[in-house]
């Protein structure tokens, strides 16, 4: 019951920031909320199905003392579904959801969007990819649950339909015990 409570805590948090500017700024058709619009429409329309599957967040060994590590939840079991859209100057962006075990084993919901600047490798067919991804997050250690937004680096290595990506959570401060979290995870395209 908790989680489908959070997961349309997300969903309608996402809407919400959808339609949170005025009606004047929505009939601005040049302007960057719709070209935001054009944007969302284009990879939700155009873009291929997408496959996230989750299993590993490493936590910095020099953030987190041995006890804490030791009940930290490193199988961050979990997947999701997107759309992957490449755009005219060859790069990724996506739209998706995610819901993941977290580091204490709790539900963790993630909608969003992600920018990938994309780098072919040596005409071999694998490309790298570096980029950013801006999305509402629920957790129950935060703020109760409560979406919440936030943005993160990301980067990937792999072919164009099946990439290994990982997120990084820098330290939230100069106290140990928060942030410094690497996420791993896989997306698989399908056209």
């Amino acid at each position: 019951m908790h989680v489908t409570k959070q997961l349309l805590s997300v969903a309608f948090a996402g809407a919400t920031l959808l339609h949170a500017f005025p009606a004047a700024a929505a009939d601005d058709s040049t302007g960057p909320w719709q070209e935001a619009k054009d944007r969302i429409s284009t990879i939700a329309n155009d873009g291929a199905d997408s496959v996230y599957l989750s299993g590993w967040a490493h936590h910095g060994r020099n953030t987190y003392s041995l006890q804490q590590l030791n009940e930290l939840n490193e199988k961050s079991w979990g997947g999701g579904y997107g759309r992957t859209y490449r755009n005219a100057s060859g790069n990724d962006e996506s739209l998706y959801f995610m819901a993941i075990s977290d580091s204490h084993k709790k539900p963790q919901l993630m909608g969003g969007y992600a920018y990938e600047w994309i780098y072919p490798i040596a005409d071999i067919g694998l490309e790298a990819g570096v980029g950013y991804t801006a999305m509402m997050m629920s957790r129950q250690d935060y703020f109760s649950g409560v979406p919440f937004p936030i943005a993160l680096p990301l980067a990937s290595i792999g072919t164009r339909s099946t990439k290994l990506m990982a997120s990084y959570v820098p330290r939230l401060s100069q106290n140990k015990g928060n942030g410094d979290v690497l996420f791993m995870f896989l997306r698989v395209e399908f056209r």
